[in-house]
C-alpha cells in the first residue's frame, strides 16, 4: 500500500524500527504466487492442491482469528515447505522492509520441523540466519526472535530457548510467545522463560489478544514470567494495567492488524494507542503480519498520524521511542539514537 506524505510527514523515508513482524506473516502474496507458480511447474507435493496466493490473501478478504491462524498451518507452511521457499521468502520479507525504510528489523519465527524436506527445527533456524546474514543490507540490521507457540508442550518450549541460547551469538535476540489465543496453557512455560531470562535472553509475549487469553489469571501468570516487551495489549483489565504502566513495559502496537482481524470495536480512531500513549510506556508500531493485513510499517505512522491527529513531530518522537526496547544491544541503540534525531 503506498504511503502519501500527509501534513509534512513522509513516512515511508523516516527511519523505522520493527519490533513484531511474524517472518511467515509477512511474505507478500506476490511472493507467495511466485513460490506456488514454481512448485506447481516442478509438480511439488501439495502445491497442485493449493490456491493461488493471490487469491487467498486478496487484500479484499476477511479474516478473523478463528480464520487466521489456520491460514499459517494450512496454507502458508505448506508452501514454505523447503530450503528453497523458506529462503527466498525470508529474502523477500528482508527487502520489502528496507524498502520501507526500516532500519532496524526483529523477525520472528516458530523453529519448524519440516520432515518431508529433512529439515530439522535446528536447521531451519540456521536456514533464516543465513539468509539474514547473507542480505547484507547497508541501511538495516535484522535479529531474530524464536516464539514459542502456545500449544507446544513444556519440552518443545525448554527446545525453542535452547535453540536461542545456541545461536544468540549469530543473530537470535530473544524468546517470543504467540499463537492461537484459544489454545494452551500459558502455566506451563514458566520454567522455559525462566531460563531465557537466566541466561540473559530478552522475551515478548503476546498479552491479552484475546478476550479468552485474557483472564486475570492468565496475564499475571505471563507478567510473573518477567517480559522485557508485550504485544498487543488489547483486553486489559484496570489492575494489570497499573503493573504494565509501573514497570514501564515495551509495548507492540499493531492497528491495521487489530483492526482488520475484529481484534478491537470500532476502528482506528478507537484503538488503545492514545490510551497507551497517554501512559508513557515506550510503545513502537509494528505490522504484526503485512503479507495477510496488507499494511507497510509506513502505512500505520501515516494511519496514526491520519485518525489519531498527531502532528509531524509526534510521529518522529513515536517512531525514536522503541530505540530503547530494542534486543540488539547498546551499540544498535546508539547507532539508532544518531540515526533517528529528528
Amino acid at each position: 500500500m503506498a504511503t502519501a506524505p500527509l501534513n509534512g510527514l513522509d513516512a515511508k523515508s523516516m527511519p523505522k524500527i520493527e519490533l513484531h513482524a511474524h517472518l511467515s506473516g509477512s511474505i507478500s502474496p506476490t511472493c507467495l504466487h511466485e513460490i506456488w507458480l514454481s512448485k506447481r511447474e516442478r509438480d511439488a507435493d501439495g502445491a497442485a492442491g493449493l490456491s493461488d496466493p493471490l487469491q487467498v490473501l486478496d487484500p479484499s478478504k476477511a479474516f478473523d482469528l478463528v480464520t487466521f491462524f489456520p491460514l499459517f498451518s494450512k496454507y502458508i507452511h505448506e508452501l514454505r515447505n523447503d530450503a528453497e521457499s523458506i529462503s527466498c521468502s525470508t529474502k523477500s520479507v528482508l527487502q520489502d522492509f528496507q524498502d520501507d525504510g526500516v532500519v532496524y528489523l526483529e523477525l520472528r519465527t516458530m523453529p519448524r520441523l519440516i520432515k518431508q524436506a529433512s529439515i530439522t527445527k535446528d536447521a531451519y533456524v540456521q536456514l533464516v540466519l543465513s539468509t539474514i546474514s547473507s542480505f547484507e543490507s547497508p541501511t538495516m540490521v535484522t535479529k531474530l526472535i524464536l516464539s514459542i507457540d502456545r500449544r507446544n508442550s513444556e519440552e518443545e518450549a525448554f527446545e525453542v530457548v535452547d535453540l536461542a541460547l545456541r545461536y544468540r551469538d549469530q543473530g537470535v535476540v530473544g524468546v517470543d510467545l504467540c499463537g492461537d489465543p484459544a489454545k494452551g496453557n500459558v502455566d506451563i512455560f514458566r520454567s522455559a522463560f525462566a531460563k531465557a531470562k537466566e541466561n540473559g535472553l530478552k522475551t515478548t509475549i503476546h498479552f491479552a489478544e484475546a478476550p479468552q487469553s485474557s483472564t486475570e489469571h492468565e496475564l499475571r501468570t505471563l507478567l510473573s514470567f518477567g517480559p522485557d516487551r508485550i504485544g498487543h495489549v488489547i483486553h486489559v483489565p484496570d489492575g494489570i494495567k497499573y503493573v504494565i504502566i509501573e514497570r514501564k513495559l515495551g509495548l507492540e502496537l499493531c492497528l491495521s492488524c487489530n483492526v482488520k482481524f475484529g481484534m478491537i470495536s470500532g476502528s482506528f480512531t478507537d484503538h488503545h494507542f492514545m490510551y497507551w500513549k497517554s501512559t508513557r510506556c515506550p510503545i513502537t508500531l509494528c505490522t504484526d503480519d503485512v503479507g495477510v493485513v496488507g499494511s507497510a510499517l509506513s502505512n500505520e505512522y501515516a494511519l496514526v498520524a491520519e485518525h489519531l491527529c498527531l502532528e509531524p513531530k509526534e510521529v518522529y518522537e513515536l517512531a525514536r521511542s522503541g530505540i530503547e526496547t530494542i534486543f540488539g544491544g547498546d551499540d544498535e541503540k546508539a547507532r539508532l539514537r544518531k540515526l533517528m534525531w529528528r
